[in-house]
């Protein structure tokens, strides 16, 4: 596993939900507009 340092504001943890061909992770609303960085931190499930 790779270590990662981000400088930022807040942090959201969630779960990976599947939408169509790809998936999503929900944020709040107020993020809207904002850059944003999504790391991976387990394998995905094989379901």
């Amino acid at each position: 596993m790779g270590q990662f340092t981000i400088n930022g504001h807040e942090v959201v943890d969630g779960d990976v939900k599947a939408t169509g061909n790809g998936a999503h992770v929900y944020v709040p609303k107020r993020w809207r507009g904002a850059d944003v960085k999504v790391v991976r931190t387990s394998d995905p499930d094989d379901e």
